[in-house]
């Protein structure tokens, strides 16, 4: 049985060549796990693909791009996130205030800890305003540093970092009021 990152290997060896059927394959391969991508940056689900289809024909016609160096994978989702963040730069000028810096108040390690679903905790994400929801997710979930997000979003270091600040504040209350209802339906 070949495994999976040989088949990855095979499809990408036939992507390099323009090879539609391979192109295909790894489509569907990826598609998938690159939607969930989109999505933490869409409105919606039909948004969210149109960013995945944006993002797959920049992909292809840029496979050349890719030297070998890291994972293929991460490659491809670095480009599914700057198509997403690059459509809202389009569609939508993003409001930014730089008047606050971040302060040691933190979100926190264990902002699971009162017991929410994975799913509820993406649709309070989903939930923040644009910039917020862009900075925090490519902050906290795919690990770019403020100085990169700064780069990638034409913002300062400091402003990324006062938005990520911002994003957790809100993120904070809504944890706060949802177990705080749940806390008053249970008592009374």
């Amino acid at each position: 049985m070949i495994s999976t990152d040989n088949r990855l290997a095979a499809m990408w060896e036939g992507c390099l060549k323009n090879d539609r059927k391979q192109q295909e394959l790894l489509y569907k391969a990826l598609a998938p796990r690159m939607l969930a991508v989109c999505m933490r940056y869409a409105h919606d689900k039909d948004e969210a693909q149109d960013i995945l289809q944006e993002g797959f024909i920049k992909m292809f016609n840029n496979v050349h791009k890719y030297r070998g160096e890291g994972n293929l994978e991460g490659w491809i989702r670095r480009i599914m996130v700057r198509c997403a963040i690059s459509r809202y730069r389009k569609l939508k000028p993003m409001v930014l205030v730089e008047d606050f810096a971040e302060d040691s108040t933190s979100f926190g390690n264990g902002y699971n800890a009162h017991g929410l679903e994975a799913k509820e905790l993406m649709d309070m994400i989903q939930t923040l305003p644009q910039t917020y929801r862009s900075v925090f997710n490519m902050y906290a979930i795919e690990g770019y540093s403020h100085q990169e997000i700064g780069n990638t979003l034409g913002i300062t270091e400091l402003l990324s970092r006062t938005n990520l600040h911002r994003a957790r504040t809100i993120l904070k209350d809504m944890v706060n009021r949802l177990t705080s209802n749940e806390l008053h339906c249970l008592v009374g």
